[in-house]
């Protein structure tokens, strides 16, 4: 076994490096896992810009899966591995202090690289398992590559269903078909939902198809489309009962969630905008709607479970979700190609592998 761990490190908006960190001692209570593969999300293009609120130099990667290496007998036993399985790694770390602290987020790709071992991201050839990580057995037979969409199948069964209570019968509006979108229209169509609409742009014609095929029963391109004519109809003028928001700097979609929204509907807002405000956002539109409106920011532990669980059944063709394995010596056109940044490239999900 190598005495060293190779990572990406983020040390500035959009400037990653290389750096050999020693791999630690491991105790009774954690591990260090040997990462097969880890997914990028859109959050990770939003650090890679400077846009999240980060204290670097970190090691990216919040989606990692791979088999353990070494592991300390208590940490074993809580989650019922040992040396050799395959695991999916839970992004966030909870602490006494929450999620967020001084010290910022408390989760894998985002904890300091001085904070000691390091190796706190996926974006590297191992991964320190500290005494508060949750770990979750993944399948054999699964490619890691797939595997890693654990995170966002999770985040939509979480954010899609969990959080707003989506019942069996109702509307949701899906805005943005990306991984989290096409995860909450999976997550949907498992939960009962009677339509799920979802929305996205002329560039976005493969997601929309895909997100078809997951089971949206609608599908709706904002540029050349009345989205909120195509809302009333398919619902009778109700509006829908859940929106969900999992657009990207979008602030539009905001205003757009609260409009389509039924009276006493519910509004789940989870794609971040970069700290940009909203405009034209007037709260009384909130208050004689009686709206409920609901943030998201992580996946617990059922979400995941749910999520390893369908993934395992092969209930969905989720390798055309998967579009790109990349060696982490791209991860800076990977990250850039998951954000559309490089013509001809029609990514969705991308994980990276040492």
């Amino acid at each position: 076994m190598a005495a060293t761990s190779r990572a990406v490190v983020q040390t500035a908006p959009r400037t990653l490096e290389f750096r050999e960190f020693p791999l630690p001692e491991i105790g009774d209570d954690d591990g260090l896992l040997r990462v097969e593969a880890c997914g990028i999300c859109g959050s990770d293009y939003e650090q890679y810009e400077g846009v999240l609120p980060v204290r670097l130099p970190v090691v990216p990667g919040h989606e990692p899966v791979g088999r353990i290496e070494r592991i300390g007998p208590r940490l074993a036993e809580r989650w019922g591995v040992k040396v050799g399985d395959r695991v999916a790694v839970e992004a966030l770390l909870p602490t006494a202090e929450g999620l967020i602290s001084r010290g910022g987020l408390s989760a894998y790709g985002y904890l300091s690289v001085d904070r000691p071992p390091g190796l706190w991201g996926g974006f590297a050839e191992y991964l320190y398992l500290a005494p508060n990580s949750v770990l979750h057995r993944i399948s054999e037979s699964l490619s890691p590559e797939i595997a890693t969409l654990f995170n966002p199948l999770g985040a939509g069964f979480r954010w899609a269903v969990a959080i707003p209570q989506l019942k069996a019968g109702e509307t949701i509006v899906v805005l943005g078909p990306g991984q989290r979108g096409l995860a909450s229209v999976i997550a949907a169509r498992e939960a009962g939902a009677g339509q799920v609409i979802v929305t996205g742009l002329t560039r976005d014609k493969h997601k929309m198809a895909l997100a078809r095929e997951f089971g949206a029963t609608l599908t709706v391109n904002v540029e050349t489309e009345d989205l909120r004519g195509v809302v009333r109809e398919a619902t009778d003028g109700r509006g829908a009962d859940v929106v969900i928001d999992v657009t990207a700097y979008a602030t539009e979609a905001v205003t757009q969630a609260i409009d389509l929204a039924r009276q006493g509907g519910r509004v789940v807002l989870a794609g971040t905008k970069g700290q940009k405000p909203v405009a034209d956002f007037f709260s009384d539109r909130i208050v004689v709607k009686e709206l409920t409106v609901l943030g998201a920011l992580g996946v617990d532990y059922d979400g995941y479970d749910r999520a390893v669980r369908l993934i395992e059944s092969g209930k969905y063709p989720l390798e055309k979700m998967h579009t790109h394995t990349m060696p982490l010596d791209e991860a800076e056109r990977a990250i850039d190609m998951l954000a559309g940044k490089i013509p001809g490239e029609e990514a969705i999900h991308i994980a990276l592998v040492p």
